[in-house]
């Protein structure tokens, strides 16, 4: 059974699943589910550091050209930077990455001239799969048209939006490891004042989680600011569409308060968040309105839509992950900064940075004074997703839900929208969904110190576990 599935952000899988035919398959799918649009019949094509990377990129460009497309090869470059590029030729986008996962596995991430695809475009895509066979198989391999300009027009991008010293003094370790970002990312830091120091690079692929932290990358980022040397430390994932930031004394910004942060620098006025969010956003008081939507970058996209379409005029949207949408465009210092409604790295990164030096505060002070609170997760792994759905399917009765909670606390709210999130007395919540990656059911928390956060989530994967075996303790 093929491990290749779309997720929140595009295909995914094994690499052994993906190279050769699926990849061609897959490609010659979205080609064929568009080819029906007017429009110029041209794919931008990227890619990350990964080994198997250039080689499904090349097959991308096979497919393109058999669906009478023209191929532009961008080479390696940040997702966001493809993305806009496509927007800047009204073509469409087709990024090999496999984002933040082990190196064994990588993925295809598609765009319209518009922005990322839809989960309607995800369907389309899928019936249109059947229709791509594998007679004669792949032809032979095409010359690209090369293009080297996309990553320094993103770079631009900032470089133009930003005052030329809003970092002038800062200390910034940029841990480089295998981000497609690490030299731009050095770069813009520096153009803007500060003092960068590039740290870690790798030439074997590092799989950077910004949100679930591996052990080893927290024990690298706690060395590396010990010695007091930085006042910050930047990075990001794979392919640059989600950031990671740490304050001087190493602890890792968490995505969403990364989000807040650069909304408030950014002045908007809405914000559109999935439900795994931090509730600060509500209580922060600083937005006109706050949307929350499942989680994945399209539906947060598809509520910037909305909220324009209802006459917001500064949208954003993030992610728990840190990954920032522009929704609309913005001013900064009588510059305009245009929508990017994709995931982001580099302006979170920016506007953390600039706006803790803007305060004149340290980021771990800047970070304090928004009383965030604090949150955590994890999973129960190799959980069929008929188990996953059984239970939150009791969960949403009134019933079971009260008595389930029982030994924690009784419900203040409930949000249905992705799983279950329930709301609890003294600002806590606790939030239960089937993961759309893989056999396994998440859990997430919130309250006012990291250990009762922590105790939250333990307790809920414990009682998770026993109401789906049908065991009556829950403690």
């Amino acid at each position: 059974m093929s491990s290749l599935k779309f997720g929140t952000s595009g295909l995914r899988g094994l690499v052994t699943d993906l190279v050769g035919w699926p990849s061609y398959a897959y490609a010659s799918a979205f080609f064929r589910s568009v080819s029906a649009n007017v429009g110029p019949r041209a794919v931008v094509i990227g890619r990350d550091l990964r080994d198997s990377s250039p080689g499904i990129a090349a097959t991308v460009a096979s497919a393109a050209a058999a669906c009478g497309f023209e191929a532009i090869d961008c080479g390696a470059l940040p997702t966001p930077a493809l993305a806009l590029e496509a927007m800047r030729r009204g073509a469409y986008a087709v990024m090999v990455t496999g984002s933040h996962i082990p190196e064994d596995r990588n993925g295809l991430k598609f765009y319209r001239p518009d922005g990322e695809i839809t989960k309607d475009d995800e369907i389309a895509i899928l019936a249109a799969l059947g229709d791509v066979t594998a007679v004669g198989g792949i032809p032979t391999a095409v010359t690209a048209i090369l293009e080297s300009g996309a990553i320094e027009r993103y770079h631009q991008r900032y470089s133009d939006a930003f005052a030329p010293e809003i970092l002038k003094g800062v200390r910034i370790a940029v841990y480089q490891q295998s981000s497609v970002a690490r030299d731009l990312l050095s770069d813009l830091l520096a153009r803007f004042g500060a003092s960068v120091t590039p740290i870690g690079r790798s030439d074997k692929f590092v799989p950077i989680d910004t949100e679930a932290h591996r052990a080893e990358d927290i024990a690298f980022i706690l060395d590396t600011m010990s010695s007091g040397d930085f006042d910050a430390l930047v990075t990001t994932d794979g392919d640059a569409d989600r950031p990671l930031v740490a304050d001087g004394t190493g602890r890792i910004v968490r995505g969403d308060v990364l989000g807040l942060i650069t909304a408030r620098y950014l002045g908007a006025d809405t914000v559109v968040v999935p439900v795994t969010a931090g509730s600060a956003l509500e209580q922060s008081g600083g937005f006109g309105r706050v949307v929350r939507t499942k989680v994945g970058s399209p539906f947060v996209i598809a509520g910037m839509e909305q909220a324009k379409e209802a006459g917001a005029q500064a949208v954003v949207g993030f992610e728990a992950n840190g990954g920032f949408l522009l929704g609309s465009d913005v001013t900064l210092g009588g510059k305009i900064l245009s929508a990017l409604p994709t995931r982001d790295a580099m302006l979170p990164i920016l506007a953390t940075l600039a706006a803790a030096r803007a305060e004149g505060m340290r980021l771990t002070d800047l970070v304090t004074s928004l009383d965030a609170g604090e949150m955590a997760s994890d999973r129960l792994p190799n959980t069929p997703s008929e188990q996953s759905s059984a239970f939150l399917e009791r969960l949403r009765e009134p019933n079971f839900r009260g008595e389930f909670l029982r030994s924690i606390g009784s419900p203040q709210s409930v949000d249905e929208q992705d799983g279950i999130r329930i709301g609890l007395d003294g600002g806590r919540s606790i939030h239960f969904r089937a993961s759309g990656n893989a056999p396994e059911l998440r859990c997430y928390a919130e309250a006012k110190s990291a250990r009762d956060a922590q105790a939250l989530v333990q307790w809920g994967l414990t009682a998770a576990a026993a109401a789906m075996a049908g065991r009556p303790d829950q403690s």
